[in-house]
């Protein structure tokens, strides 16, 4: 069987409780069994330009009009595919855990992969991983070996590849970022609003760090 797996970030990799920063960074994937969500989204886009709609270059929940938010929600309502979410209290990671960009992010998608989706696998599977692009060129080239070495471990079992692309480039990663946003509004704001449109769809959403009481900053 064929799994097609897309994932996006929401929150940042500043470590400090400054203005504009986030308190959580959270791992957001879609996964599906074929790319059709892809193919609506962009069906949508085109009935969006027929109407004169506000776009961008790419659907982006951050920076979308309402109206457009609105659209898109309705279709990832309707639409066949799950998502999944780890969420970090970033002042809860201890220090050897955010040395660097890059393993602070491989620190939750080890957990988010092996408890949230491997278990889905089975003998013999294919599993495409499409991540959205991040950071410079060489810390991609970072986050690239992290998420292969993730799968690595976790999908022994099954024939794998993963592919970083910026979200302007895949439908399905911009799925993946709207799925995000819904989950960091909840987070950060306590806003749910977004997330019960698409709430019977997720079916994984885990808090790594729930149990600290320490904070490192």
């Amino acid at each position: 069987m064929d799994h097609y797996l897309f994932s996006d970030e929401a929150g940042d990799f500043t470590f400090n409780r400054e203005p504009n920063v986030s308190r959580y960074f959270i791992i957001c994937t879609v996964a599906a069994s074929d790319v059709g969500l892809g193919y609506r989204l962009t069906e949508l886009r085109h009935q969006l330009v027929r109407d004169g709609a506000p776009l961008g270059d790419c659907f982006h929940a951050t920076t979308d009009a309402q109206q457009v938010r609105d659209r898109v929600f309705e279709v990832l309502a309707q639409s066949d595919f799950t998502f999944q979410a780890t969420v970090c209290e970033k002042s809860k990671a201890q220090p050897q855990v955010r040395a660097s960009k890059a393993r602070f992010y491989k620190y939750p998608w080890y957990y988010h992969f092996k408890h949230g989706l491997a278990p889905q696998l089975r003998r013999d599977d294919r599993l495409l991983v499409t991540a959205a692009s991040i950071g410079t060129k060489k810390e991609r080239q970072t986050y690239t070996s992290s998420i292969k070495d993730v799968v690595g471990q976790s999908a022994r079992h099954v024939m794998w590849a993963v592919d970083f692309r910026p979200a302007l480039a895949d439908p399905c990663l911009q799925a993946a970022d709207y799925c995000a946003w819904a989950i960091q509004r909840k987070w950060e704001r306590g806003d749910e609003r977004s997330l019960e449109i698409i709430r019977p769809k997720l079916t994984y959403e885990y808090e790594l760090w729930r149990h600290g009481t320490v904070h490192f900053y």
